[in-house]
């Protein structure tokens, strides 16, 4: 008997857990459940009196034994609840702009420059510019509200102070890292000595028509602002032609309309107190060049003659580049250009024609063109006749004599009984040969039943309604004084059969 309360007691426990485990699936009802346990399982008068009954199920529990590892799948049917919506992802400032430099300064303001940040995170709302003065440790913002531009201007500096800057990139995810100048920047004026950058197309003389607009624009550096003066050959520029406007990067020379008095040496001189630079700028204005200044025949002889000319007085404010020599016979008075761009003060105009009088004019040339006039000529060339008799050529008469030759032979051809053929052949010869034609070596003649046409060397032969009589070998022959020939065929004419007929 003392061994029996163990196996009540493990019983015991697990008939609690047994009845304990249906509560699972309703949690409704365990809170009603729960106080009557407490009476049923300590009362050991209950075990004790049921020792047979334990022991009957004792074999039951063991073959409930794996229901515990069951029990995991009776819960899956639970609902589970709903999952959260997942959250956004956490927004990521950007990385720090790039390349922070100076691009100018003066006493009261710096400018700033700088590239966009290589990675913008979840975007880019704009950037921030701070500063503050050497030894302190606040950074004081110079823009209230966020500037998109990779360029800033912080103004209503003061003199003298020395300033560390730094540039921050804004987004969702918050500031980015900070990029600052590697050296503090002192707020004063810097002193860059005057420089003039003369443009290269203006280093070289320049050259415009008359008439044609100048306007040049000459850059320079310095600072402070330097003071611009110009000259023209030493002496002050006249104001009401040329007109003169000056920036802080350049200087414009501006004149509306060219004229040849405006040719010369512009010297524009960039000044900062004791410190200067100074180009010099050659303008040339050009035109065309006026006539030789004369032009005479020197000689004529034969079909020639040999002309002398000067050069020009007015040259158009450039060099001559050639000349222009034209002639005119004075029956019609149309003038021909002799020569072009011709480089010397003589020529000698050839190919003359016999009998007539020639006058002659020279035109000057320059890179703007030719002279609106030209210098003529006060003597005339007269060119002589010489006597010479002109005699003809004799040519021989071309002998176009030839024998009689075919140059289509005849064919063998097959007729048909009461239908119409014709024999057709060409023969050529001079004189024109006579054609006459022959049958089985028999003169045709003036035969009806044959027609007979030749026409431009090609002869032909119709046969009218042939008979089956009129088959046979027939012969073309073509005789002239130098010779004769023949050529010659076969026709044979069938006789339609009844059968034939019926088809037809």
């Amino acid at each position: 008997m003392p061994a029996k309360p163990a196996p009540i007691k493990k019983s015991a426990k697990k008939a609690a857990a047994k009845e304990e485990k249906p509560a699972e699936p309703v949690p409704e009802t365990v809170p009603a459940e729960v106080p009557p346990v407490p009476e049923t399982v300590p009362t050991e008068a209950a075990a004790v009196e049921a020792p047979a009954e334990e022991a009957a199920a004792e074999p039951a529990l063991a073959a409930e034994a794996p229901a515990p590892e069951a029990a995991p799948a009776e819960a899956a049917p639970v609902e589970e609840p709903p999952k959260p919506p997942t959250p956004p992802p956490p927004a990521v400032p950007a990385s720090a702009p790039q390349n922070l430099s100076l691009d100018d300064i003066n006493d009261t303001s710096v400018t700033l420059k700088w590239r966009s940040p290589e990675n913008i995170g979840s975007g880019l709302d704009g950037y921030i510019v701070e500063y503050c003065k050497e030894g302190s440790a606040e950074w004081v913002a110079a823009n209230t509200e966020l500037t998109t531009s990779n360029r800033f201007v912080i103004s209503g500096l003061t003199t003298g102070d020395l300033l560390n800057i730094r540039v921050v990139a804004m987004n969702a995810g918050g500031r980015s890292e900070p990029v600052a100048l590697p050296q503090p920047v002192p707020v004063r004026e810097i002193m860059d000595r005057p420089k003039i950058r003369m443009p290269r197309a203006l280093r070289s003389r320049h050259v415009k028509h008359v008439g044609e607009q100048i306007n040049l624009v000459i850059p320079f550096c310095g600072k402070p602002k330097p003071v611009i003066s110009w000259t023209k050959d030493g002496q002050p520029l006249d104001t009401k032609k040329i007109n003169i406007r000056n920036s802080d990067k350049d200087s414009i020379l501006f004149i509306r309309k060219a004229e040849r008095d405006d040719s010369g040496s512009y010297e524009m001189t960039v000044k900062i107190d004791s410190f200067e630079d100074k180009a010099t700028l050659i303008i040339q204005i050009v035109a065309l060049p006026g006539p030789p200044a004369s032009v005479k025949l020197v000689d004529s002889w034969g079909f020639n003659a040999a002309l002398e000319w000067t050069s020009p007085k007015d040259n158009g404010n450039t060099e001559i580049t050639g000349y222009t020599i034209q002639k005119a016979d004075k029956k019609t008075g149309d003038w021909f250009t002799v020569f072009e761009h011709f480089h010397r003060l003589n020529a000698t105009v050839t190919d003359l024609v016999m009998g007539n009088v020639y006058t002659f004019r020279v035109f000057a040339e320059n890179k703007v063109g030719k002279s609106e006039t030209a210098a003529v000529t006060k003597a005339a060339a007269h060119i002589q006749k010489t006597g010479i008799v002109y005699k003809p050529p004799e040519y021989k008469e071309h002998d176009f004599s030839e024998a009689p030759k075919f140059t289509a032979l005849l064919n063998d051809r097959a007729a048909t009984v009461g239908y119409n053929t014709k024999l057709l052949c060409a023969v050529r010869g001079s004189p024109k040969p006579k054609i006459e034609w022959l049958k089985n070596q028999m003169l045709i003649g003036d035969d009806p039943k044959y027609r007979q046409i030749n026409n431009q060397g090609v002869c032909s032969l119709e046969i009218r309604k042939p008979s089956s009589f009129d088959g046979g070998v027939y012969t073309c022959r073509a005789k002239n004084s130098l010779g004769e020939a023949t050529v010659a065929c076969r026709l044979e004419v069938k006789q339609v059969t009844i059968q034939e007929e019926k088809v037809k």
